[in-house]
């Protein structure tokens, strides 16, 4: 090819280029519609989709839980536990089966086997919630030092009690027969004679400081309460119930700012307010799973919902373009973490279903939030982005810097939660793309552009 040749052809070429630029113009082109480029994927789920992230998920924990019990000596199989000679414990795995994180993943897998109709979910957690019942059926006072479910058939903190116990009366009212009366029963009896009180009754710790009160410690009791409440029809456990919400509240809620200091200490001077992303999603899933069993006709169910839908604006507010919320929910330079954007995808969905907020303005939040959610779910079904166990602390560096790990039990119980939340909110609405923007899809209402 010559060089008149080669010439004649990028001119050509420079020509189409220069063209296509030039049809796009505000006179040319409806530019309002051009394709942003967004780190999270901005498209409206789908069910199916949800469904094969859960999936992921749970296959993951499937692999990696324990679901039997072993000698320790030679991790054979216990095979009748009436007759155990020896010292056992859970069969190795990952993940512990008596953590408040996993009173969450029990609660998540129920809620995914409503959702989806899938009862793989729901027999995960009846396979081990039966084990559980049959060690306590077989564990006395002689042997309960070596039992892998001592924590739970002798709580010494919420941490063991409240999350599994909630867990516990959900499963049984799903249908679980296994016997876990005894356990609830002791559990419960922590909660409301053992665990220490502010002299008002509110709960609380003297750790890390005498009198101190955790933001997440609501979620540590509340809903297990509500749910004995449920259970037993006792008003008693409704009131103590309201009562810490309502108290947790007062010392706890910036009403300026719509959301949850992390800690507070009676015997400080000033209270030191670092809004904890996941103390606060342990917050607004507490109310939600209060109002879920809270009779309407109690007097503390106007309080405690007012309350949420407080929260919920508040939380909206803090909401990262990713869809991500960040680690220290109003410092938008701490790490986009991945627990409590689930947390706060379920919460918000569930009070959406619920009736709770409206879904015009919420449920593009909650779909957003999902799809970030999505993107830390690898594919050998491991939540990536969630913050390990965190104390309380009073100073920015111990929150900005706090680890993340795959294998921080967190995550995977709010990832279950949301994704099964979602599926349900996308049965229930129909969303659309309206000049560029998720939002809820109206009947008789098209997609209009401006």
């Amino acid at each position: 090819m010559n060089y008149k040749s080669t010439k004649i052809i990028t001119l050509f070429v420079f020509g189409i280029c220069n063209a296509v630029i030039a049809q796009k113009n505000d006179a040319t082109a409806p530019l309002h519609l051009m394709q942003p480029d967004y780190p999270t994927p901005y498209v409206i789920p789908q069910k199916e989709n949800v469904k094969v992230v859960l999936d992921r998920v749970y296959n993951f924990l499937e692999a990696n839980t324990a679901s039997k019990v072993v000698y320790k000596k030679d991790n054979s199989e216990v095979t009748n536990l009436k007759k155990i000679d020896g010292d056992i414990a859970f069969e190795k795995g990952a993940f512990r089966l008596t953590s408040y994180e996993w009173g969450v993943t029990y609660a998540g897998m129920l809620l995914a086997s409503e959702a989806t109709s899938d009862k793989n979910y729901s027999d995960y957690v009846n396979k081990r919630l039966q084990l559980i019942a049959d060690l306590s059926s077989n564990t006395n006072e002689k042997n309960l030092a070596n039992s892998p479910i001592r924590s739970v058939m002798k709580p010494h903190a919420l941490d063991d009690a409240g999350a599994l116990c909630a867990a516990f009366i959900k499963a049984k009212k799903k249908g679980l027969k296994a016997d876990l009366d005894p356990i609830i029963q002791n559990q419960i009896a922590f909660i409301t004679k053992e665990q220490q009180r502010l002299s008002d009754g509110t709960l609380a710790r003297n750790r890390p400081l005498d009198n101190s009160l955790w933001l997440d410690d609501m979620f540590m009791s509340v809903p297990a309460l509500a749910q004995m409440g449920a259970y037993t029809g006792d008003v008693k456990y409704f009131d103590d119930a309201v009562k810490q919400v309502n108290q947790f509240s007062k010392r706890m809620f910036n009403e300026q700012r719509g959301v949850y200091m992390h800690g507070w200490v009676e015997s400080m001077e000033v209270h030191p307010q670092f809004h904890w992303a996941r103390a606060n999603g342990w917050a607004v899933m507490t109310m939600v799973e209060l109002l879920e069993v809270l009779p309407k006709s109690h007097p503390g169910y106007p309080q405690v919902l007012a309350q949420l839908k407080k929260h919920i604006a508040g939380l909206v507010q803090y909401q990262d373009g990713t869809g991500f919320w960040h680690q220290l929910l109003d410092k938008n330079d701490t790490y986009l973490e991945t627990s409590a954007t689930a947390i706060y995808a379920y919460s918000i969905a569930r009070a959406i279903n619920r009736g709770y907020v409206d879904v015009m303005t919420y449920a593009p939040a909650v779909l957003l939030a999902w799809n970030a959610v999505t993107t830390k779910v690898n594919n050998k079904g491991e939540v990536e982005g969630t913050c390990v166990g965190t104390g309380m602390g009073f100073d920015p560096a111990f929150y900005y810097y706090r680890p993340v790990n795959v294998f921080a039990a967190h995550g995977y119980g709010p990832v279950l939660l949301a994704g099964a939340e979602v599926i349900l909110l996308l049965k229930e609405h129909q969303f659309q793309i309206n000049d560029s923007a998720i939002q809820l899809k109206i009947e008789g209402k098209n997609n209009i552009s401006k």
